[in-house]
């Protein structure tokens, strides 16, 4: 049997994309003065690539399949 299940959560997407974007900023060295000018461009372009996925940032809609025991991101249409 197959069935999709759609989740929303308006802030998950964003709080881990801003953590991760955070991470890596730091990870490169420059100063706090430098992460913030890059913080909104790299965020932007993150955000950009989890649209395949997210609808609105914040819908993502997964496919169950019991008969072989998988579960699957689809991508937003």
């Amino acid at each position: 049997m197959k069935f999709q299940v759609q989740m929303k959560d308006p802030d998950t997407l964003y709080d881990a994309i801003q953590d991760a974007v955070n991470t890596e900023l730091k990870a490169t060295g420059l100063d706090e003065e430098e992460r913030e000018l890059l913080y909104d461009y790299c965020r932007t372009k993150v955000s950009a690539v989890c649209s395949k996925w997210f609808a609105y940032g914040e819908y993502l809609t997964v496919e169950i399949d019991t008969d072989h025991g998988t579960c699957v991101v689809l991508e937003h249409k």
